[in-house]
């Protein structure tokens, strides 16, 4: 089954999140907007288990962060996907590398890029016009994040909490 650890914002910023999504994101049925911080990856049911107890660990370890936005930005020429930027901060990174240790299986696929997906699986023309017109649009937006969503998709590939872990610790 495939599994990913992403948080949550606020319905505030979900909303606005959603008012392009719904528009210009094929996803935006299957999934709630989301900050990723583990992306997607296999598990059977008793590997699970174990990835939810290591991830506790992780979680009992950060406090709260903070969610920032102040941009919109693109993954463009490598992919026509468009986003909310969101600042990175020591707290983020820490709690990204954390969720890429050895005992949560694999490391990142990708280099950190905290950000919120508005728009994907664009062709280049329809991506430079929509980017065009988002990119002047300022997403001035603040607010912590005190949980951590371990997620997991359905048959029909919609997304779904298999568990909810709060950040409750201190900081490493």
């Amino acid at each position: 089954m495939k599994y990913g650890v992403v948080a949550f914002p606020s319905k505030k910023l979900q909303d606005l999140a959603n008012s392009y999504r719904k528009r210009y994101d094929p996803h935006y049925a299957l999934i709630t907007p989301h900050m990723t911080l583990k992306g997607v990856f296999e598990a059977n049911d008793s590997e699970i288990e174990e990835l939810a107890k290591n991830i506790s660990k992780v979680t009992n370890q950060h406090k709260p962060f903070k969610l920032q936005t102040t941009s919109i930005s693109s993954f463009a020429p490598v992919t026509n996907a468009i986003y909310f930027k969101v600042i990175q901060s020591e707290e983020l990174l820490k709690l990204h590398q954390d969720l890429h240790h050895e005992s949560l299986g694999s490391k990142a696929e990708y280099a950190f890029v905290p950000h919120i997906t508005i728009a994907q699986k664009m062709d280049s023309g329809e991506h430079d016009d929509i980017y065009a017109q988002l990119r002047m649009t300022g997403v001035d937006h603040e607010e912590i994040i005190d949980r951590l969503h371990l997620l997991y998709q359905l048959e029909d590939g919609s997304w779904t909490v298999y568990e909810t872990f709060r950040l409750n610790g201190a900081e490493n």
